[in-house]
């Protein structure tokens, strides 16, 4: 499966413990990045990533592109609602990309932790069939 990784600024650490965590599991598809969430991903987990160019600089279009074109089946968005930057990602188009071709989408820890232990369990093959 195609997994797709954004993260505000504040909430970069956090995405890398998260990845750290669930390594194993990361390791068994393919992964995708805004440019510096993906970077720092690999510097912590050494698992291979397919970066986009930073979040502000166009990667989050590009990452956009990607789930418009229904090539990305899971997107875990580590997201800060208290202090968003201007150069920081928005994620309402995200979100409606998600939600038009049904990828799962997690903007929070605690639904990350379920889309990754489904993920885990198989629970998310349907996304080849939706294909």
């Amino acid at each position: 499966m195609n997994i797709g990784f954004m993260a505000h600024d504040a909430k970069k650490k956090l995405m890398q413990n998260f990845c750290i965590a669930y390594r194993n599991i990361f390791s068994k598809h393919q992964l995708y990045a805004t440019g510096t969430t993906g970077r720092l991903i690999e510097e912590v987990t050494n698992l291979h990533i397919h970066k986009f160019l930073a979040g502000h600089l166009g990667g989050e279009q590009q990452l956009a592109a990607q789930i418009e074109h229904n090539d990305i089946d899971l997107v875990i968005f580590l997201r800060d609602p208290a202090t968003r930057k201007k150069h920081e990602p928005d994620i309402t188009n995200i979100i409606r990309l998600c939600d038009k071709h049904s990828i799962p989408l997690a903007t929070n820890l605690a639904t990350a932790e379920m889309l990754v232990k489904s993920l885990e369990r198989g629970d998310l093959e349907w996304r080849e069939a939706y294909k």
